[in-house]
């Protein structure tokens, strides 16, 4: 399926004259990403008149990541942060990547420029919907450690007794920290 649609796109181009948008490109490229074939999509890329949108070098960031390909990642990484575009998923992505092929003073040199740069990872919450006694339907945000929740330690001491539990039910388990 990847080589028809990449006959598709060939022929929008040059049977049909259909100049590719930034969307064309990002499909594309995320397709072969995704199919492996880096070096074609970075090739692609490569043929965008101007400079290519963030999401079609952000998709191909993600395949190096994905395949394992630092020396492109890299490359890619370098072209976002010339567009000033080189975000918090794109230094995950590449610190990812240096983690996994176990470049570990590269990783901490991302984290070190993350740091410098204050680029920040935005909390994540849990949604929980509870019912009261009543019937009555009350939506609770957690994030991790929070304790801001008037049933805070309650809900601590449970977790811990499940944590106990699960523990205990399978000897073969290890602890776990599980975050709320």
């Amino acid at each position: 399926m990847v080589d028809i649609r990449r006959q598709l796109f060939t022929s929008m181009v040059n049977e049909y004259q259909i100049e590719p948008s930034p969307e064309h490109y990002s499909c594309i490229v995320n397709m072969l990403g995704r199919a492996g074939r880096l070096e074609e999509a970075e090739d692609l890329v490569g043929q965008i008149t101007g400079q290519p949108e963030f999401s079609v070098l952000q998709s191909l960031l993600g395949a190096c990541r994905v395949y394992g390909n630092v020396e492109m990642g890299v490359r890619i990484a370098d072209a976002l942060v010339e567009m000033e575009r080189m975000g918090l998923t794109s230094y995950v992505l590449m610190s990812n990547l240096y983690a996994e092929k176990r470049q570990r003073e590269k990783v901490e040199k991302i984290r070190k420029e993350m740091r410098e740069r204050e680029v920040k990872k935005e909390v994540g919450f849990s949604w929980v919907y509870a019912s009261d006694t009543v019937g009555s339907l009350y939506l609770h945000r957690f994030s991790s450690g929070d304790m801001s929740h008037p049933q805070s330690e309650e809900i601590w001491r449970e977790k811990k007794h499940l944590q106990d539990n699960l523990v205990e039910a399978e000897p073969t388990l290890e602890p776990f920290n599980m975050e709320i």
